[in-house]
């Protein structure tokens, strides 16, 4: 009888130890596709790998870009963008093409955009850019943006590799709006979006 009842014992702590395995594989399971979930739908890290956007954001400053909002609604003048590169970047920087550029959005669908004399001209009237580490010292345009598509510049004006190089970037290939700095510490908080730009009038 003893023997019977030690039997007994050694299934139900199997049991148990199988049951413990079976518990923790499903919540491992559940885990990975909650953070696949998050990350390819709600939001997900990236970090800054280039100066390009000098002064507002820094080299290895890491961010939290959301997704949702622009499911709702365009992206707004100002706001810092995260994006695949367009086609026409891709044919001439093949090696980019799995990377994720960061800038930010200065012209919009419609919009007649050009850059002269240290100024970027949204339909002939100046934007207000006090954030920009230089004034541009280059010439661009006037081109017409394209519908569906955005017009980015890096901050760091002279030394980004953005949209008067290579293009528009179409609103597919935007991931997400820059939301959030965790890292570092000392400059932790949301990323402020300028609201300082007018409005400028229809060409």
């Amino acid at each position: 009888m003893s023997l019977d009842v030690s039997e007994q014992s050694d299934r139900s702590s199997s049991q148990k130890t199988e049951n413990s395995w079976v518990e923790a594989a499903k919540t491992l399971g559940i885990s990975l596709l909650l953070a696949f979930g998050i990350r390819q739908f709600i939001a997900e890290p990236r970090y800054i790998p280039t100066e390009s956007m000098v002064p507002t954001l820094e080299v290895n400053d890491r961010l939290m870009v959301e997704k949702i909002s622009y499911l709702f609604h365009p992206p707004n003048r100002g706001d810092i963008v995260v994006f695949w590169p367009p086609d026409r970047l891709k044919q001439q920087n093949p090696e980019l093409q799995k990377d994720a550029f960061i800038k930010r959005v200065i012209g919009l669908p419609g919009e007649r955009v050009e850059v002269k004399e240290g100024k970027v001209l949204i339909n002939n009237q100046p934007l207000l850019e006090d954030y920009i580490a230089a004034k541009p010292n280059y010439q661009w345009g006037p081109e017409i943006v394209p519908d569906d598509s955005y017009l980015v510049l890096g901050d760091n004006r002279n030394n980004s590799y953005d949209s008067h190089f290579w293009g528009y970037v179409p609103r597919q290939n935007l991931i997400g709006r820059a939301a959030f700095r965790f890292w570092p510490l000392p400059r932790m908080g949301s990323i402020d979006h300028e609201e300082s730009y007018p409005s400028p009038a229809a060409p």
